[in-house]
């Protein structure tokens, strides 16, 4: 049956409005679930397309009043069996809402599925979540499991592991429902302000890894003893996702393509991180000075080939050859997660960014976009921090106009 369209009504149109990146991600999810539905998908297929966003209430309650648009009768279960474990008002209000406008729309909904509100007083009925922070430009990231507190005797476990070094460090808490928002704010200090709800398995698979790499570093006995536990309930590291099934091909006559708009992508905030330091590219905005001041250079479009020039040896010495293989782990792994977003596009312009790095840059080709374009983004950071008196943005259009993200060392 086709998944017929509504206008949301009620109180679903007076929810804030999202950022405009993620109501792009949002209407990309919603219409890869109504396309899973009109092509008769089972109902753990159509699961897998949704995963809620438990530090990010506004998300859910968008996504529920979207669904809840699709005039489809296996609409009703599919929210249920995503959002009816939800053990906040917020949430457990909207299901019941969408539910309700659907049944007055003459869609089908079983009475066991609307929720009761005795669901909004306990714990999750035996839910488990996992979610990833960015990589960090040192390698560094944080996976989080979340789950009901009896099975690990806390309701959050939390790691902080290196892509090269393995388990940094690892935290069972036990939050009641009044701290975890002092949690989630200890992150957002840190700048970590975005999370990805990842298939438990595959965080699961990342933290065994890093068990593997350093299993004697203090505190990862936590994690050794929870490891039969956690596999029982949030999934074995054999069951997580194979990126290379999952993540969109890029072909090579696409990979040209591709990877222009991962100059501009470098300028994500999940990316700051990446970037070289201000002491870092110091010396060469000093080199880029000497370009624009020299007497040497005869013309304006000699003065832009020379800053290019001086942009693509940065580069290189920046981000050098035996650093290439992580740099293209981590293209890969937030590849990955953008497109769990639904932010394909992006998602495989990085896949090919990532491609890039397993070779030596060509002389023809040039440098790897992404990487150029930290670069070129700390370096009109360092513009504005150092030179006085301050300058108009320089004509050569090398340098790319600031934001007010602080420079983050990797």
């Amino acid at each position: 049956m086709t998944a017929r369209r509504h206008r949301p009504k009620g109180p679903a149109g007076s929810l804030p409005p999202l950022e405009p990146a993620a109501a792009a991600a949002l209407q990309d999810r919603v219409a890869r679930v109504a396309g899973a539905l009109e092509a008769g998908q089972d109902p753990a297929a159509l699961q897998d397309l949704l995963t809620p966003r438990p530090q990010d209430p506004s998300w859910d309650l968008h996504l529920m009043a979207a669904l809840g648009a699709l005039a489809h009768p296996a609409v009703p279960a599919l929210l249920a069996a995503v959002f009816g474990t939800a053990p906040d008002k917020a949430r457990h209000k909207a299901l019941k809402r969408v539910l309700h406008n659907l049944k007055t729309r003459g869609v089908p909904v079983p009475e066991e599925l609307l929720p009761r509100e005795e669901v909004t007083m306990g714990k999750p009925r035996g839910a488990t979540t996992a979610l990833a922070s960015e990589v960090l430009g040192n390698g560094d990231s944080y996976l989080i499991l979340e789950g009901p507190g009896e099975i690990l005797r806390g309701n959050f476990l939390v790691a902080r592991v290196n892509d090269r070094e393995g388990f940094i460090e690892c935290h069972l808490l036990n939050l009641k429902r009044s701290q975890q928002d002092e949690f989630w704010d200890h992150f957002r200090q840190q700048g970590l302000t975005q999370w990805f709800p990842v298939p438990a398995s595959y965080a699961v698979r990342l933290m065994e890894e890093a068990y593997q790499a350093a299993p004697q570093v203090p505190g990862v006995g936590r994690y050794a003893a929870l490891r039969p536990q956690i596999f029982k309930h949030w999934g074995s590291p054999a069951d997580a996702p194979d990126l290379e099934q999952v993540l969109p091909a890029v072909s090579p006559g696409e990979a040209a393509r591709l990877m222009e708009p991962a100059l501009p992508l470098a300028l994500d905030p999940l990316f700051h991180s990446w970037m070289p330091s201000l002491e870092e590219v110091t010396p060469w905005f000093h080199k880029i000075r000497e370009v624009q001041e020299s007497p040497l250079v005869l013309s304006e479009a000699q003065r832009r080939v020379r800053i290019e020039a001086v942009v693509e040896e940065a580069t290189r010495d920046l981000y050098p050859p035996e650093t290439r293989p992580d740099w293209a782990r981590r293209l890969k792994t937030m590849a990955y997660y953008l497109e769990l977003e639904g932010r394909r596009e992006e998602a495989r312009s990085l896949l090919a960014s990532a491609a890039s790095l397993t070779g030596e840059p060509g002389r023809l080709t040039g440098e790897n976009p992404f990487l150029k374009g930290l670069v070129q983004y700390s370096l009109r950071l360092a513009w504005d921090a150092l030179a006085k008196p301050r300058e108009a943005e320089s004509p050569s259009g090398v340098v790319l106009p600031p934001t007010q993200s602080p420079l983050i060392r990797r």
